[in-house]
């Protein structure tokens, strides 16, 4: 028995099965864009922990910092003593957040917390109730993030009931026939049925849907969704925990629709895989709560955010931004290649920076999505050399989050072994 079969028969046995792994694939080593498991295979990584490493595995220069700060102290919880750390890191954040109003920032451990506390925030800046998600929108797993969730199967399945007061509109994908003004009729309408205007507290927006399948919120849905918080008085929340710290081509994504959110949640990219999240927002909004209303024990761990302060220091050192845009077109070239090859199976490829996915059909058309296919290449994908992850309202998108770090001749080597692993399943695909 191989060592990977061995720990996975030994983590049946001891972690519950609701904790699934995609992979049976023990990482032992990894670095950049590279992993290689207990069994000594090398794999590219094309996940990077769901969009974590954004800096790619073990940078120096963040594992130095992570280890620096380890030598001097662990932990003290920043409501009890605090440290040069957290401000330090608060000053970049709200330096970087787009807009022109003054900023604060607050740090929790992880993206459901971010949202969780956005939330907090706005019920109290407004006095209100009531939440508008998004259709396929992902924000977390705990209670009040699954209920602002826009897909039951798995993330919903068996855990309710939910809270209350949160409502749900499509969000605008073209490909499925869901425009903008059906998005915005949608909301108007919960107006008019559900819960007025001036009960609503809070719009929270990906805009580019992670889970949801790599769905991105055009400039002008985002400029329309900021008119029309401004004329309610309802908080804007956008939800960067997958799209932020370069991934989409700068540093948060709504930057690129020139707008300004009222709050922001940030997690995965910030610290390089150390656990850390943020909610950055407008400093009247985010100083509503009352001293002691927000918070968490290990919320702005010593460690994450020496690490997250290497990351902004990485990010513009290895002008990482930009290289997330170029990263995007050597996939665009690559997946429209084989879009143009296999139309039968290819409804889409979208690219935000090195956000990139590859929507998988039937017969060349968008209402058959094709989940056999997705299955069978993130199954196949390790014996080609890759670590590959699926998303998708109907799981059937394989999403790309590369390190931005990953240097030009593992980044075509993975290309190179996407493509023929994908040309080997389609011709099976279209000979069944």
């Amino acid at each position: 028995m191989t060592r990977n079969a061995q720990l996975q028969a030994r983590k049946e046995q001891v972690i519950a099965r609701g904790q699934g792994n995609l992979y049976p694939i023990y990482v032992k080593k990894a670095l950049n864009a590279e992993l290689w498991d207990e069994d000594g295979q090398r794999y590219i990584d094309f996940g990077t922990g769901i969009a974590v490493c954004n800096t790619g595995h073990n940078h120096p220069k963040v594992s130095a910092a992570a280890k620096a700060q380890i030598d001097d102290f662990s932990h003290s919880c920043v409501m009890i003593n605090p440290y040069e750390e957290a401000v330090a890191l608060a000053e970049q954040l709200v330096r970087h957040t787009p807009g022109p109003s003054a900023k604060k920032a607050i740090f929790v451990t992880t993206g459901a917390e971010a949202v969780e506390n956005c939330i907090k925030i706005a019920r109290a800046h407004t006095g209100r109730r009531g939440v508008i998600a998004f259709n396929g929108g992902f924000h977390g797993r705990t209670n009040l993030a699954m209920a602002l969730t826009g897909k039951v199967s798995p993330y919903k399945y068996q855990f309710g009931p939910f809270p209350a007061d949160i409502y749900h509109v499509p969000f605008p994908t073209a490909l499925h026939g869901i425009s903008e003004i059906d998005s915005l009729k949608a909301i108007e309408t919960l107006f008019k049925v559900a819960i007025a205007p001036t009960d609503v507290a809070a719009i929270i927006i990906e805009p580019v849907q992670g889970e949801g399948g790599f769905y991105m919120a055009s400039t002008a849905f985002l400029q329309a969704l900021r008119q029309l918080c401004d004329q309610h008085g309802i908080v804007l929340i956008l939800d960067e925990i997958q799209s932020g710290f370069g991934r989409t081509g700068s540093m948060f994504c709504h930057q690129q629709a020139g707008i300004e959110a009222d709050l922001m949640t940030a997690a995965k990219g910030i610290a390089g895989g150390y656990p850390l999240a943020a909610v950055v927002g407008k400093a009247d909004i985010m100083d509503a709560p009352l001293p002691g209303g927000l918070g968490g024990t290990y919320g702005g761990s010593p460690i994450g955010c020496a690490a997250a302060l290497a990351v902004m220091d990485v990010l513009e050192e290895e002008r990482l931004i930009e290289r997330a845009n170029w990263i995007g077109e050597q996939f665009k070239a690559r997946l429209h290649a084989l879009q143009g090859e296999f139309p039968q199976l290819v409804g889409e490829v979208r690219v935000k920076g090195a956000m990139v996915a590859l929507e998988l059909v039937k017969n060349g058309d968008a209402h058959q999505p094709n989940m056999d296919l997705t299955k069978a290449l993130v199954a196949n994908a390790p014996a080609h050399g890759l670590i590959l992850l699926s998303c998708g309202f109907y799981a059937n998108v394989i999403r790309f989050l590369p390190a931005l770090t990953i240097p030009e001749a593992h980044l075509q080597e993975g290309l190179d072994a996407f493509d023929k692993l994908f040309r080997e399943l389609a011709v099976a695909a279209l000979a069944a």
